[in-house]
């Protein structure tokens, strides 16, 4: 019996947590991965499913099964959460005076678009920054360390082309001259 709800617990467990990546995989655009791992977590599914179907004169078998899966569900999602698949673009919105933020950005190996906009409390420096999913963290403290009060939004494109070279991200040496910075956040 023991056995029985240990290999009940683990199927769900590597069942659901697969299902999770895969669903999220196949959101992302991952096509090939995701059509491979479902082949694989289809088969575990049947094994888990027919082992509790074997045995529903036990209904703790049932339970194990029920409960199992949504630990798998939560596993599953902190395991995408590791593997930061994809990119982030992040708004950046901040005081117009804050211009050398873009450079410090750019010195750290990060693609800024910068434009001036109209806030309700007048002029706004806004950037544009494109990173890998992984940055995230990294990028926000830096922003934040940087300029506390700035305003920020982080989002996931589907689908991008041209622009900031992402392999790898470039380093200060390949950014403009700080003359040429400057011309370029003033337009």
């Amino acid at each position: 019996m023991i056995t029985t709800l240990l290999l009940i617990v683990v199927l769900q467990l590597v069942y659901v947590s697969m299902l999770t990546v895969r669903t999220i995989l196949t959101i992302k655009g991952y096509q090939f991965m995701a059509a491979l791992l479902s082949a694989v977590d289809v088969l575990v599914y049947v094994i888990g499913f027919k082992i509790v179907l074997d045995n529903l004169d036990q209904p703790i078998n049932l339970i194990v099964y029920c409960v199992s899966y949504g630990v798998g569900l939560f596993l599953g999602m902190k395991l995408e959460e590791k593997l930061a698949l994809g990119y982030l673009s992040i708004s950046v919105i901040t005081k117009k005076e804050n211009v050398h933020l873009v450079q410090q950005l750019r010195e750290a190996g990060y693609g800024v678009t910068a434009w001036f906009g109209e806030g309700m409390e007048g002029e706004r420096l806004i950037l544009s920054i494109t990173a890998h999913r992984k940055q995230q963290s990294k990028l926000s403290k830096q922003i934040s360390e940087l300029d506390p009060s700035a305003f920020m939004v982080a989002y996931e494109p589907k689908h991008f082309q041209g622009g900031f070279s992402f392999q790898p991200f470039r380093r200060a040496s390949n950014t403009l001259t700080l003359s040429r910075k400057k011309k370029a956040v003033q337009m």
